[in-house]
């Protein structure tokens, strides 16, 4: 059913499906998934989800790490992912610091853009997971629905407020998968 074919979530990486650190993520061993965001993205795959996550990594600009490390951090979130049968389809990122003014760095749609161009799909209505406002802008500016998380920086975010129209929250990744997934056998009832 071409429906499935374009069933997609986009979900920032740090704080969403790993651990996040004020002093960045600069290593694969700094990298830890959350517990149970590997397997909620795994949920989302038997549903007939595309994962796509998008991430701001301006630790490259800053010098924190290169693109070798930052490839090889991916490279075990594809691995431990895949372990617990769940795939990411793509990994976007911004390499750029927030005074490079680029189009692709969070909260400016640049690389949600691209995830739509690359699909080929309309992200309109598409649920988008963040822990921080930055990442709910984005996806609220090309029609996503807005995920807050409250792990990472999501409760800091939550108390600062300002979130998106529309926006829900949710302890973590695996009770927003719940949710979605809730959402669709009733619809589909």
């Amino acid at each position: 059913m071409p429906e499935a074919a374009t069933k997609l979530i986009i979900l920032d990486r740090d704080g969403v499906i790993n651990h996040d650190s004020d002093e960045f993520i600069k290593s694969p061993e700094e990298w830890i998934p959350i517990p149970g965001s590997l397997e909620a993205i795994a949920r989302l795959n038997q549903a007939g989800y595309r994962v796509v996550v998008t991430t701001n990594q301006s630790g490259i600009a800053r010098g924190y790490f290169d693109m070798m490390t930052l490839n090889a951090i991916h490279q075990k979130l594809h691995r431990s992912a895949q372990a617990v049968g769940a795939d990411i389809d793509a990994v976007f990122f911004c390499p750029h610091a927030a005074a490079d003014n680029c189009d692709c760095r969070k909260p400016k749609p640049g690389m949600l853009h691209a995830v739509a161009k690359r699909f080929g799909v309309s992200l309109k209505g598409m649920p988008t997971v963040g822990d921080s406002l930055r990442d709910l802008q984005a996806g609220f500016l090309v029609g996503c629905r807005p995920y807050l998380v409250l792990t990472g920086k999501g409760e800091k975010t939550l108390e600062k407020g300002g979130l998106p129209p529309g926006t829900a929250i949710y302890p973590n990744l695996a009770a927003v998968v719940d949710h979605l997934l809730k959402e669709r056998d009733a619809g589909a009832a």
